[in-house]
C-alpha cells in the first residue's frame, strides 16, 4: 500500500484529470451538437451528460456496500435540487442584477417543469407508496415499468422542445423573427470528426477515472463523517458544472429562455435517461436500488416545484425569485451535512 501521502497526491490527480475529462466531453458533444443542428445536437448532449452520470453511479453502485442502493436516488435527487434552485437561482439572480427585469417564453418553460414534475413524483416519491415490496423501493416490474415511463416522456418532450414546438423555446425576438439569430457559423466536418474522436476518449477517461476513484471517494465520506447523500451530490455537481456555467453566462446575457433550456433539459436528462439506463444496469447485475426519497426530500420537492411554478408563471424574473431559489439551496445542502 502506498504511504498516505503519495495515495492522498494520487487521488487528487485523478480528481483533476476526472473533471477535465468531464468538462472536454461535454464541450466536444456541445460542438457535434452545434453542426448537426436540432433535435440530434440535443440528444448528443444529453447522451453524453447521461453517460458521465451513470458511469459515475455505476462505477461506485458496484463497488460500494449495501449503501450503494441509494446512489442512484441521491445523485438525480442531488440534480434537481442543484438545477431547480442553484443553476437557475444564481442565473436568475445574476441576469437581474444586470438587466433588472429578464423576460423568457411561459409555455416551453412550463412544458419542461410539466415533465420534470412528472417525472420526480413517478420516480423519487412514487416508491415510497407502494406495498409489492419493503421500504422506499420498486419491483423489478415496477422499476422496468417506471423506466419506460421515463424514457416515453422523455423522448415526447425532446420531439415538442426540437420539430413539434422548436418555437415555444426560442428567445421571444428570435421565435417572433423569420430568420431566428445564429450566432456563429457551424463547424467543418473535419472538426466535427475530431470532437467525435475526442468525445469517445473523454468518455472512456471518464468510466476509468471513476471506477478507479470509487474507493476513495468512500472512505473518504466515511472518514468525514458525512452523510451517504454527499457522494450524490458531488456526482451531481460534477456532471453539471459545464451546464452550470453555460446557464449562468446566458443569463448575463440576458438570454434567460436559453438559460432556462439548459438547467430544466439538464435535469429531465437526469431522471428521463439516467433511470432508465441505471434500472436496466441494476436488473442486469442484480444490484440493490433504493429511488424513494425521504420525508424531508419530498419536502424539499414540494417546495422547490411551488416555487418553481410561481417563478414561471408570469414569464417574467427579478433578483428577488433568484433570490428566493438561491436560499432554498443553501437550505438543502445545509441539511444534507446537518440532517
Amino acid at each position: 500500500m502506498l504511504p498516505y501521502p503519495e495515495a492522498l497526491w494520487q487521488i487528487i490527480l485523478m480528481a483533476v484529470l476526472l473533471i477535465t475529462a468531464v468538462i472536454l466531453a461535454v464541450h466536444q458533444a456541445e460542438v457535434i451538437a452545434h453542426k448537426t443542428g436540432e433535435p440530434f445536437g440535443t440528444l448528443v448532449l444529453a447522451l453524453c451528460v447521461t453517460i458521465i452520470e451513470v458511469a459515475l453511479i455505476v462505477s461506485i453502485m458496484l463497488s460500494a456496500d449495501e449503501e450503494g442502493a441509494v446512489i442512484a436516488r441521491d445523485a438525480v435527487f442531488a440534480t434537481v435540487m442543484i438545477v431547480m434552485n442553484g443553476i437557475i437561482g444564481i442565473s436568475i439572480f445574476l441576469g437581474g442584477l444586470r438587466h433588472r427585469v429578464l423576460s423568457f417564453r411561459i409555455e416551453g418553460s412550463n412544458s419542461s417543469l410539466t415533465v420534470l414534475i412528472a417525472l420526480a413524483v413517478l420516480t423519487l416519491v412514487m416508491p415510497n407508496f407502494t406495498t409489492t415490496t419493503l421500504g422506499p423501493t420498486f419491483s423489478d416490474s415496477q422499476l422496468i415499468f417506471a423506466g419506460v415511463l421515463s424514457l416515453v416522456l422523455y423522448v415526447t418532450y425532446v420531439f415538442v422542445q426540437t420539430i413539434r414546438h422548436r418555437d415555444y423555446f426560442l428567445q421571444q425576438r428570435e421565435a417572433e423573427s423569420a430568420h431566428p439569430i445564429s450566432h456563429t457559423s457551424p463547424p467543418s466536418n473535419a472538426k466535427t470528426l475530431v470532437s467525435g474522436i475526442l468525445l469517445l476518449i473523454s468518455l472512456i477517461s471518464v468510466i476509468l477515472l471513476a471506477k478507479a476513484l470509487s474507493p476513495s471517494i468512500e472512505l473518504a465520506i466515511d472518514k468525514m463523517g458525512a452523510p451517504r447523500a454527499v457522494v450524490g451530490i458531488a456526482i451531481a455537481l460534477l456532471v453539471l458544472l459545464p451546464e452550470g456555467v453555460a446557464a449562468t453566462r446566458a443569463a448575463i446575457d440576458n438570454r434567460l429562455q436559453t438559460s432556462l433550456n439548459l438547467s430544466l433539459g439538464s435535469a429531465l436528462a437526469s431522471i428521463g435517461l439516467t433511470i432508465p439506463a441505471v434500472a436496466f444496469v441494476s436488473i442486469l447485475f442484480d444490484l440493490p436500488i433504493s429511488l424513494g426519497v425521504d420525508a424531508l426530500g419530498m419536502t424539499f420537492l414540494g417546495l422547490t416545484f411551488l416555487l418553481s411554478i410561481l417563478t414561471i408563471a408570469v414569464g417574467r424574473a427579478t433578483i428577488l425569485q433568484g433570490a428566493v431559489h438561491l436560499v432554498v439551496f443553501a437550505a438543502y445542502l445545509f441539511l444534507s451535512l446537518v440532517p
